[in-house]
């Protein structure tokens, strides 16, 4: 779609003050997909030359706003670790064809909070952490699950940018589960759950989105019991939590979530065992 009333765009390599009409263009697939009448410049960040996905010295790894889906299923079959069939499985959650997968970034996923944004998924299961730039060059970082707050909402200040998600070595090492339900083939993720059993210490972690308005991250020191895990989800998310839209009723959502955070919880528990 043409944005008839954008009338400049600047190159992100050459700063310049933000001003109000402006937005940071990444794949372009969110802004150029539906009316944007508020804009007047976009601050392009393609030729800004962020290597996509660096493995630090700690074993870390750490992927740039700017990673496109593709780049990251590609590189994920290279990972040696436990938990790298995970990034597949997300990448492929996309409602998305082709041109988007080459197009859409893992930084644009997460700034749009939907709740079925899978790079949320990804980065939230694996204890993600954001890091922010401010135009004044403060840096601030922020875990995954308290940046994206709710659907279409996140902690990120007017002329904020998200520079990259890092994920500590250590979640890299866990093994994982996924669960994954929509009311149509191929359609848009109405629950998705994922559970993360790490190996030094025996602890799970099991992760909600897509049915939830934001990221729910749950932490166990061992597998929980059935009872336990059901009486812990419903303690973190509220009633009015359970996402309401045309992909899924609350009532379905909240069902299917707690059934396949058992269905996790067997598998991992086992695994652990």
């Amino acid at each position: 779609m043409d944005l008839n009333t954008v009338t400049e765009i600047r190159d992100a390599r050459h700063p310049a003050p933000w001003r109000p009409g402006d937005a940071w263009l990444g794949g372009g697939t969110y802004l150029f997909s539906e009316p944007q009448p508020h804009l007047r410049r976009l601050v392009d960040l393609s030729r800004t030359g962020w290597t996509p996905v660096h493995r630090h010295p700690d074993g870390a790894l750490e992927i740039a706003a700017t990673c496109t889906i593709a780049t990251l299923s590609r590189y994920a079959k290279t990972l040696p670790d436990p938990a790298a069939p995970l990034f597949e499985q997300c990448c492929r959650a996309f409602l998305a064809s082709f041109k988007i997968w080459n197009m859409a970034t893992v930084g644009g996923n997460l700034c749009n909070a939907l709740p079925a944004g899978p790079m949320t998924s990804l980065t939230a299961a694996l204890d993600g952490e954001c890091l922010l730039l401010a135009q004044d060059g403060t840096r601030r970082r922020r875990p995954v699950t308290g940046f994206v707050t709710g659907a279409g909402r996140k902690d990120l200040a007017e002329g904020e940018l998200l520079r990259s998600v890092t994920l500590p070595a250590r979640s890299l090492a866990c093994r994982t589960a996924f669960r994954q339900a929509s009311l149509y083939g191929l359609g848009r993720s109405g629950v998705l759950v994922i559970g993360a059993l790490d190996p030094l210490d025996g602890s799970l972690a099991v992760t909600v989105t897509a049915s939830t308005v934001r990221p729910v991250r749950l932490w166990f020191p061992l597998p929980p019991t059935a009872a336990a895990l059901r009486a812990a989800i419903g303690s973190a998310v509220a009633d009015d939590e359970w996402f309401d839209d045309i992909h899924g009723l609350p009532a379905w959502r909240r069902h299917m979530t707690f059934r396949y955070a058992e269905e996790i919880r067997r598998e991992l528990g086992e695994a652990a065992r």
